[in-house]
């Protein structure tokens, strides 16, 4: 099977559910593999992490999309990320994600600690009282959704009553980051990124007339004093983006994780017992299900070179990320979940200069978050039978049924 046709399965529902073994396949036809049009498949470990991490590969921005795609322009969803640091390259990337993380603080996510103590203690008491006859709760709505919404808006600054509209916008709005082959496919993410602009625009300007201790304020208060530091359209886009990257890796690393230990009883016997750090834990599902699969890059530079494959200037690079996290020429055992590795780095919030601002977040959430479900439910067991997203690029669930008594 060619690199064109691994590409293609995988955008099948069938792919979607379980893209591991065209994976396998990818890896077969070496770290880097053309796939025609100009693109390129990158399997492996060590050619993704380069990629990653140098500077002569950068993003797709909205303005080449446009240009290689009748009707991008027309979609406010595409333009809404094309507007965020997701999808910009230096001088626009550096300028707007240095002023995100003046704010976005290691000190100020680690002082989180005990809202995130204290709202996993409220999710758990609900999942408590909502399975206390034996019946099914839903993982994913009542815990793996609810602990990083709440946790990423009261960085943000969104007040509590605002927050249950989130789940379904952030649904719909991702939509336009998987591979979309007919953009009208994009209508209810036009919608969701719609709505969200008008939310924050509305917030925004609440934040500037009554200041907060908040993320909203201050990144409000910097596009207020100098639009050409943020621009008003920047804030906008960046505010839906930490929105909803805030919760949606997190809601599925906690799934994916929960999910994992449902089919291996000895990493829960390692948890409860501490053979198991939470932090190794967490890395394993990282690398072995990430809640990030594909990534990409175009080369930005000449004369660029990858496992021994040159990629021409202007030529893009398809990122298989949950592929170079199982990649056996990095890791021993690679198809095996094994929390007790101890060499785990897993590329699943990138690298270089879109290394996601979140992961510490996302991790502080899932280690604390773990534990806390095992200790709180010794017969937490699997409740009926799950069903995934069928996304590719944002792996997760839909529907995790589990019972706690």
């Amino acid at each position: 099977m060619g690199g064109a046709a691994i590409i293609e399965q995988l955008m099948t529902t069938e792919g979607r559910s379980d893209p591991y073994p065209l994976y396998a396949k990818a890896r077969e036809l070496g770290p880097v593999a053309p796939i025609g049009d100009g693109m390129f498949m990158v399997s492996g470990y060590a050619a993704a992490n380069k990629i990653l991490r140098m500077p002569a590969f950068g993003v797709a921005t909205a303005e080449l999309l446009a240009d290689l795609t009748p009707g991008y322009t027309e979609h406010s969803s595409l333009d809404l990320f094309g507007r965020s640091i997701l999808q910009r390259n230096a001088p626009d990337q550096p300028r707007v994600r240095s002023l995100i993380a003046s704010v976005f603080t290691a000190r100020r996510v680690a002082a989180l600690r005990p809202a995130v103590v204290a709202a996993v203690d409220r999710l758990l008491d609900e999942m408590a009282e909502q399975g206390a006859d034996g019946s099914p709760v839903d993982f994913m709505d009542a815990f793996a959704f609810r602990l990083p919404v709440g946790v990423i808006c009261e960085l943000l600054g969104v007040p509590e009553q605002d927050r249950y509209r989130f789940r379904g916008l952030a649904s719909d709005l991702t939509v336009a980051l998987e591979f979309v082959q007919d953009l009208d496919e994009l209508t209810d993410a036009d919608s969701a990124a719609d709505e969200l602009t008008r939310y924050f625009t509305e917030l925004a300007v609440e934040r500037l007339a009554r200041p907060q201790d908040d993320l909203v304020t201050d990144l409000a208060r910097i596009a207020a004093a100098d639009d050409e530091r943020l621009s008003a359209e920047e804030l906008l886009a960046n505010l839906v983006l930490l929105l909803v990257a805030g919760f949606e890796t997190t809601t599925n690393l906690l799934g994916n994780g929960l999910n994992l230990l449902f089919h291996h009883p000895e990493a829960v016997a390692g948890l409860r017992s501490g053979a198991i750090t939470p932090a190794g834990f967490t890395d394993e599902v990282l690398r072995f299900d990430s809640p990030v699969q594909v990534s990409g890059r175009v080369a930005l530079g000449e004369d660029l070179v990858i496992e021994g494959v040159p990629i021409p200037p202007g030529h893009g690079v398809t990122l298989l990320v949950g592929s170079a996290n199982r990649d056996p020429a990095r890791y021993e055992r690679s198809e095996v979940f094994d929390p007790t590795r101890t060499d785990s780095q897993p590329l699943s919030f990138g690298g270089g200069a879109h290394f996601c601002l979140g992961s510490q977040l996302a991790r502080l959430e899932a280690e604390v978050a773990v534990p806390a479900l095992l200790d709180r439910f010794p017969r937490l067991a699997p409740g009926g039978v799950p069903t995934r997203r069928d996304r590719l690029v944002l792996r997760g669930f839909e529907t995790l049924p589990v019972t706690v008594r």
